[in-house]
């Protein structure tokens, strides 16, 4: 058990890295072209990515026929079906949100799922340790000195933005209740052909132009945004959290805003006040407080 939750972390770790990174790729993205078309793109790349990395891991455990075999499983159909329609309404209101408002503020509000999900999991019969609830509030205190010192004004791309953190606890609980043992690479292939279907009626229905010398333009956002952000790190999400309990999942990926804003940092040279860096420092104790097994703060008899 304490293997799988130490193989969990690792992979949600590993993959937020890259969401935070891949943040900055979005936003350079979409100064070429429209929120639908890029999210099409970027997801299909996705598939094309998984499908042979699918039966390349297979080689040397099964024969090429069973490995094929291995899609024909209805559950794992239904899950990623149901998992990819959540990622698509989350993922689409997350592109349109970016268009409206800052990307500070937008990492801010998306990662508010770390309060929705325990909220979700309440519902569910689940209740959280005092410990978990605790780091989730010192998460949420970085997270606003992180990306919202100064912001005043609510603006419709934060209310995009406030939709999106619903789906993505959608979601995330989602995949805690209905992963299971489920193959996560082909999972995350079904969910992202699923986004990728659903993005494309969308394209002229928002009136977005689709000229390809544009989608040529920022081949570099949406490689790195379609083979590593939703490829590589959602599959990682799914293997991450079958080792995890869905709250400390959830607060793992808050470390989305603090490698978005290194990220910055590192490869746009922004600047990062001491708010900014209190506030990475919140997050980082809040997740790895919700790390510590909840035996150290028992009360000794």
């Amino acid at each position: 058990m304490k293997k799988n939750r130490v193989r969990g972390s690792l992979s949600l770790l590993l993959g937020t890295t890259i969401w935070g990174f891949s943040f900055i790729a979005q936003s350079v993205g979409m100064d070429h072209i429209g929120p639908f078309t890029f999210q099409a793109a970027r997801c299909l790349l996705a598939v094309l990515f998984l499908i042979p990395c699918a039966f390349v891991l297979d080689i040397g455990k099964c024969s090429f026929r069973e490995s094929a075999a291995k899609w024909k499983n209805p559950t794992l159909w239904r899950v990623g079906l149901i998992c990819g329609c959540a990622l698509f309404v989350a993922s689409s209101l997350q592109q349109i949100g970016i268009v409206y408002t800052d990307a500070g503020k937008a990492g801010f509000i998306t990662a508010m799922y770390i309060v929705l999900v325990p909220v979700l999991g309440l519902f569910l019969g689940k209740k959280p340790p005092k410990t978990t609830v605790f780091s989730v509030a010192l998460a949420v205190v970085g997270l606003y000195l992180l990306s919202c010192m100064g912001v005043s004004r609510i603006n419709k791309g934060d209310l995009y933005l406030m939709g999106c953190a619903l789906a993505f606890s959608v979601q995330i609980t989602c995949i805690d209740r209905l992963a299971g043992n489920l193959d996560g690479l082909r999972m995350n292939c079904i969910q992202a052909l699923v986004v990728t279907v659903l993005s494309v009626p969308f394209i002229p229905l928002t009136k977005e132009t689709v000229v390809f010398s544009d989608i040529t333009a920022c081949w570099f956002p949406l490689v790195f945004s379609g083979v590593l952000s939703m490829g590589v790190a959602y599959t990682l999400q799914i293997v991450g959290q079958q080792g995890l309990e869905p709250t400390t999942a959830s607060l793992i990926m808050s470390l989305e805003s603090v490698f978005a804003a290194l990220g910055g940092w590192l490869i746009l040279h922004q600047t990062m006040t001491a708010w900014e860096l209190l506030g990475c420092g919140l997050v980082f104790a809040g997740v790895v407080l919700s790390q510590l097994p909840v035996e150290m703060f028992a009360k000794k008899s």
